[in-house]
């Protein structure tokens, strides 16, 4: 299986995958320890949610899947019209999701994506 991990930092897995131009990528067959296999570094114009083509290198990896901590439905969708599945997760370190899913079990659950641009709703009482 070979997943792709949001880590702005490369070492933890991080959150907003649309805006994300780091990944790590593993290689994981459930039974031993991931393998890194490369690392993708891309351009500041070259997140998903600025980059619109059809050619984004993320699409030419052979991905499964993509691990993070949080997705909108717009990226979540993207990906899945490439046959690549997305999970969130509230797990930090990137070979222990891999393992984890590789190994068919479930991630555990990540908190509600919201984005910034979203009007938040407040319940304002008055005395």
């Amino acid at each position: 299986m070979r997943i792709a991990v949001t880590s702005q930092n490369f070492r933890t897995i991080t959150g907003h995958a649309g805006k994300t131009r780091r990944f790590l990528i593993l290689e994981a067959d459930g039974r031993s320890e991931p393998i890194e296999i490369d690392r993708l570094d891309l351009q500041p114009n070259m997140s998903m949610h600025d980059y619109q083509g059809n050619d984004h290198p993320l699409f030419d990896l052979g991905l499964d899947v993509i691990i993070t901590q949080s997705a909108g439905r717009g990226f979540t969708e993207r990906m899945a019209q490439r046959g690549i599945q997305v999970h969130t997760t509230s797990l930090t370190d990137p070979r222990d999701a891999a393992t984890t899913l590789a190994a068919g079990r479930p991630l555990p659950t990540a908190p509600a994506h919201t984005h910034a641009h979203e009007p938040v709703q407040l319940n304002v009482q008055n005395n």
